[in-house]
């Protein structure tokens, strides 16, 4: 398994038999769009527009795709209102890897969505902060009650994209993180066997 991290919340996951794209609004902020027709799209959020491609999930649910098992978990999105879920965090299974993708959500994870989530080798977290996506503490607070093995930071400051809502830098959301950097790099493949019960902070740059 390969990540890319193309900014705002977008990342391409590459599998041995498949590719997932996450969250391509590239389009609406300024960059270009990496949808090809023979990915497998996740929505996180209903502003992330439709892309003609190969399977597309946008509603909680659990799928099964080109050797990927794919769970939708409905959440409270950060600017909802208590008791409205309009976000959906997703979960990949694959190469014997488990990926947390929690888009844009409340910081308050209930016992429930974090059952249901379970054990996860990797988390997605956005650090942008503004009112519009979770801050380094609300990250760190998700962060807590997964117990990931490794931390991808997205939705960061980043001058080639054009947030609707201007974003905190990424060293603002590190710094409430509390979490240093164990690498930065243009992708990460992640390694089971060599994960430790450590979190890491793994900082992907933007392709």
């Amino acid at each position: 398994m390969e990540l890319t991290y193309y900014g705002a919340n977008c990342l391409r996951i590459s599998t041995k038999k498949a590719q997932v794209v996450v969250d391509d609004n590239l389009d609406q902020v300024g960059l270009k769009s990496i949808t090809k027709a023979t990915d497998i799209c996740l929505h996180t959020n209903d502003r992330i527009p439709e892309h003609d491609c190969k399977f597309e999930a946008k509603m909680p649910g659990e799928y099964e795709v080109s050797g990927i098992t794919i769970r939708g978990i409905a959440a409270r999105a950060h600017m909802d209102p208590e008791g409205k879920k309009t976000a959906i965090i997703y979960t990949l299974s694959a190469d014997d890897t488990k990926i947390a993708v929690l888009g844009h959500i409340h910081p308050d994870l209930t016992d429930n969505e974090a059952e249901e989530i379970g054990l996860v080798d990797l988390a997605v977290v956005p650090v942008g902060d503004s009112g519009y996506t979770l801050d380094g503490i609300g990250a760190l607070k998700v962060i807590k009650k997964l117990e990931p093995k490794v931390v991808i930071p997205t939705h960061f400051a980043d001058k080639a994209v054009k947030y609707e809502v201007p974003q905190a830098e990424l060293a603002d959301g590190l710094k409430g993180l509390g979490m240093e950097p164990a690498d930065t790099a243009e992708k990460f493949k992640p390694a089971v066997g060599e994960l430790s019960d450590t979190t890491k902070l793994i900082v992907l740059q933007r392709q």
